[in-house]
């Protein structure tokens, strides 16, 4: 019996795709963050800066927990690999015992 997700947080791919995007995503608001304080310090708009790397600086947080996340999602999947894995070399053997026996 297979299991069809209905949405993507169904499954661990589809969550591992979701956070990919999500870490795409928060990389290229750091690269225009990153810009934005190189224009700040040009124009030398010092609070506007010091906000901009407050914002880099809670990006680079989110960055970091993404990045736990997908590691979790991948240790989960490995996991489920090897319980499954597990569970279908046992009904084999659990054939092959009952056969011998009769």
């Amino acid at each position: 019996m297979s299991y069809d997700p209905e949405t993507p947080f169904d499954s661990i791919e589809g969550s591992q795709e979701y956070v990919a995007l999500l870490a795409e995503a928060i990389e290229e608001a750091r690269q225009d963050v990153d810009a934005d304080i190189a224009v700040a310090i040009a124009e030398g708009a010092e609070r506007r800066r010091e906000a901009l790397q407050l914002v880099s600086y809670n990006l680079a947080k989110l960055t970091l927990h993404i990045t736990t996340s997908r590691r979790i999602l991948n240790d989960l999947r490995t996991l489920r690999r090897l319980l499954l894995a597990e569970r279908q070399a046992e009904v084999p053997v659990a054939k092959h015992a009952a056969g011998a026996g009769a």
